[in-house]
């Protein structure tokens, strides 16, 4: 036994935080060992160390002892296991191992809490709807959607994901819903990550991607209502360990217009909303290649008034309209950047300042035109409107290369940008699904819930995975 201790020890580099506690009655030796960092010493006192010094193993078999150790513990997670490989496994997972038999182990689940209570969530924040949000437990998580999904056909798998951190992730899908060809290909997928740490989900997001996209076609998310709503549309939803974004597949161009006090509103209402938010990201894409081209190539497309006033305004200013875009875009990037990184007890207010100071020393020094602050102003805003970092990334690129070909072609740049970024949205797909759905292919049923909501005469979430399977059904 004690060979077995010590080459224990000697595997974990004698880390001081692997103890272990030998335990004597009568002429038998009971070995306990476990992470002081990851198990609870109360567990571990109340639930292990108690029942075994009320062991009565005087004349006994090992066997006998075995089996009674067995009963006598008062745990809800106990596992028998043999191979001891697996020691580690169960000790860095907030286990206690129990040594009785060098060829049969026990673990018993003494995990401490080491992760924080439910909260609201920071990222997508609701007016109306439920205010919880994931945490970085997965079995919480797990709790937060069968609290809203009681049903049996809600199904539940677990694998184990990197070579040394050992993270589990957990695949959920509704079993009378879903596609079974999307969760084998979701579940070959998983398999197939050869990673050493999966330390965020978002890690399984960039691997299991299979091509590079400039458009997001994975949505995550930290709202539990919004994930039971993609389960119930028979979509797959993948969570992981110590991250609290779960990430929805396959996930369709029109679900990052949504939100989900979208479907707590009244219909009239969330129509002007998405109408708006589309409005934004067109705003957020083309308002400053707009600008550049106008001022660059199609000056006889303005009025004479405005461009009297545009030819004031610039008259001092050295550089070109798309230096001036180019320049004040970084800018922006940069107070944006400061602002997320800033202690949060310094508020915001620092790049706010920053923005007004330098936007108005700018424009005095006559580096920057007032108009040309307006328009990447109203153009980042407008980006904003959108809670996925993902879709936000997404309207930069496109910006800048709608900005380039305005530069050189004017409004016939704008022109190919708007048809470069439809055909970039038609040509990819979200696990083998059209990414346009219900646009192209186009579904009449579904239209009811994209841009314009429409009170529907049977209230379901089961859109477009369910309705047009047939249409849609995943390519190869």
């Amino acid at each position: 036994m004690k060979e077995l201790i010590d080459k224990i020890k000697k595997n974990t580099n004698e880390s001081p935080d692997i103890l272990t506690r030998e335990i004597k009655i009568n002429n038998y030796t009971i070995n306990i060992i476990f992470s002081e960092t990851l198990s609870s010493s109360n567990l571990i006192n109340d639930f292990i160390l108690k029942p075994i010094s009320s062991l009565i193993i005087k004349d006994k078999k090992i066997d006998d002892i075995y089996k009674e150790l067995k009963n006598i513990l008062s745990v809800s997670s106990l596992v028998e296991f043999t191979n001891y490989n697996d020691i580690n496994k169960y000790i860095y997972n907030g286990f206690t191992v129990i040594i009785i038999d060098l060829n049969r182990f026990i673990a018993v689940e003494t995990r401490a809490s080491l992760d924080r209570s439910i909260s609201i969530s920071d990222s997508e924040s609701s007016i109306t709807g439920p205010k919880d949000s994931f945490v970085e437990n997965l079995n919480i998580n797990i709790g937060l959607i069968r609290k809203r999904i009681r049903s049996k056909d809600l199904y539940l798998k677990k694998l184990t994901i990197g070579k040394s951190s050992n993270t589990l992730v957990g695949i959920c899908y509704m079993n009378n819903i879903v596609d079974n060809t999307l969760v084998d290909k979701v579940l070959s997928s998983i398999k197939n990550i050869n990673i050493d740490a999966l330390i965020d989900s978002s890690s399984i997001k960039d691997k299991i991607i299979k091509k590079d996209s400039l458009l997001p076609v994975i949505n995550s998310t930290q709202r539990p209502d919004l994930v039971s709503m993609a389960l119930m549309e028979g979509k797959v939803v993948v969570l992981a360990d110590n991250s609290p974004y779960a990430l929805i597949i396959p996930s369709f161009f029109i679900d990052f217009f949504h939100t989900a006090d979208d479907y707590y509103e009244k219909d009239i209402n969330i129509t002007f909303i998405r109408i708006i938010r589309l409005l934004a990201f067109l705003i957020a894409v083309f308002a400053p290649a707009i600008y550049v081209s106008v001022t660059t190539h199609n000056i006889e497309s303005i009025p004479t008034s405005i461009l009297v006033n545009f030819a004031y305004q610039r008259m001092n200013v050295p550089f070109s309209g798309v230096i001036e875009a180019l320049l004040m875009i970084i800018s922006f990037e940069i107070l944006r950047e400061s602002d997320t990184r800033i202690p949060s007890k310094m508020g915001s207010s620092v790049s706010i300042l920053g923005g007004l100071v330098l936007g108005e020393a700018a424009v005095s020094a006559g580096i920057i035109s007032p108009i040309m602050i307006i328009v990447i102003a109203i153009s980042a805003v407008s980006g904003l409107a959108f809670s996925n970092m993902s879709l936000i990334y997404s309207i930069r690129y496109f910006r800048l290369i709608s900005i380039f070909l305005s530069a050189f072609f004017g409004l016939y740049g704008v022109f190919i940008s708007l048809i470069f970024l439809i055909t970039k949205l038609c040509s990819i797909d979200s696990f083998g699904y059209p990414y346009m759905a219900p646009f192209s292919p186009f579904i009449k049923e579904e239209m009811k819930d994209s841009f314009v909501k429409v009170k529907r005469k049977k209230k379901s979430y089961r859109n477009i995975l369910l309705a047009k399977k047939n249409i849609i059904r995943g390519r190869d």
